[in-house]
């Protein structure tokens, strides 16, 4: 049987090369372990993927999470971090954050994390794996006790890292190539910031420049609309398939996305199949500063998700925003976006 990193695309492989020139072994069991291959159905982009309004490239939740771990590696050399940062979306159901959506989360979508410590204690297989390594549960399990893994927005940290070079490199918008990807990374080393306390952070000005003016482009689309309007989408339509006892929690939690799209396609009740095969089909959103009556029409507030990193700077280090007026004017860009309060499409359910 293939080991993952043989299965993955030439574009991974050189993005996960630079990421980490060395590929840690011991991560290769854990990664092929049921409960992380789980995780390679489901899409990091919370099911836009699918709808022609985006034009992205497939990534899985699997790949996020080995890049994860590959960066940790990179940097620390621990295996019990690195180990946490491969486990930090075990927890995740199908459709990723629109799952916090249906839940009510749309400001934090930290909903479904709770279940991350269940999952690993009840995998035979991992828990044997860490028994072996001699590593327990609580050193893994909570990936935000290692500040270079997860840290409080809007500082730097591996996970932050990551998806703002892959979404960057195309899985959301292709704003990079991998030559621009690996200037950046090179640039990045460990530093301390302003509560003393380690944190990913930049050499020099002009690359943490770079970064952020990309991380601005992305973060305009994940407060997008077309990208919210899809998310509240899928979650309502999840929402009344669990109600009508079509589909189940364990679903969310066991099955791909493409098995859980097949029910939704499939499904009996009212026109929840025809509306979404036609957000599928559609290519743009609609946007009004008022209710559009007798329509889908959603109005939501949701994470912000944006990145103010530090730069070393005569010896010290700051935040890149407090000594460049280009990091801060793509930075308030994003933080002063307001795009019209609602997003619909011509159909109701």
């Amino acid at each position: 049987m293939n080991t993952y990193i043989e299965t993955v695309s030439p574009l991974l492989k050189n993005y996960f090369h630079i990421l980490s020139p060395e590929f840690p072994n011991f991560l290769l069991e854990y990664i092929q372990t049921p409960e992380m291959q789980k995780q390679a159905k489901i899409s990091v982009t919370s099911g836009t993927i699918y709808s022609n309004m985006f034009d992205e490239i497939w990534y899985s939740s699997l790949d996020h999470s080995v890049a994860v771990a590959l960066i940790i590696w990179n940097f620390t050399k621990d295996k019990k971090q690195t180990l946490s940062g491969l486990f930090h979306d075990i927890a995740t159901p199908v459709f990723k954050h629109c799952i916090d959506f249906m839940n009510g989360d749309h400001e934090k979508q930290e909903s479904t994390e709770e279940l991350t410590t269940q999952i690993i204690e009840n995998s035979k297989e991992i828990m044997a794996l860490l028994n072996r390594d001699h590593i327990t549960l609580e050193e893994v399990c909570d990936y935000h006790i290692y500040p270079i893994a997860d840290n409080d927005t809007p500082k730097l940290s591996s996970d932050r890292l990551e998806y703002t070079l892959s979404n960057g490199l195309g899985v959301r918008e292709k704003i990079w190539d991998l030559d621009t990807v690996k200037e950046i990374y090179q640039d990045i080393e460990i530093q301390q910031n302003e509560e003393g306390i380690p944190e990913l952070g930049f050499k020099h000005i002009k690359i943490a420049e770079k970064f952020v003016n990309t991380m601005s482009k992305l973060s305009h689309i994940y407060v997008g609309n077309k990208t919210k309007y899809s998310m509240q989408l899928i979650a309502d339509i999840v929402k009344k398939m669990y109600e009508q006892k079509l589909i189940t929690k364990k679903d969310l939690y066991t099955l791909g996305e493409k098995e859980v799209i097949q029910k939704i396609e499939n499904c009996p009740i009212g026109n929840l199949s025809d509306c979404f095969k036609k957000w599928k089909l559609a290519t743009k959103i609609k946007e009004s500063d008022e209710l559009v009556k007798d329509k889908y029409c959603v109005n939501i507030k949701v994470k912000q998700r944006y990145i103010v990193p530090l730069v070393e700077e005569n010896n010290q280090f700051v935040r890149v925003d407090t000594i460049s007026e280009t990091a801060k004017k793509d930075i308030d860009s994003f933080l002063n976006y307001k795009p019209k309060k609602y997003a619909y499409l011509n159909f109701n359910f």
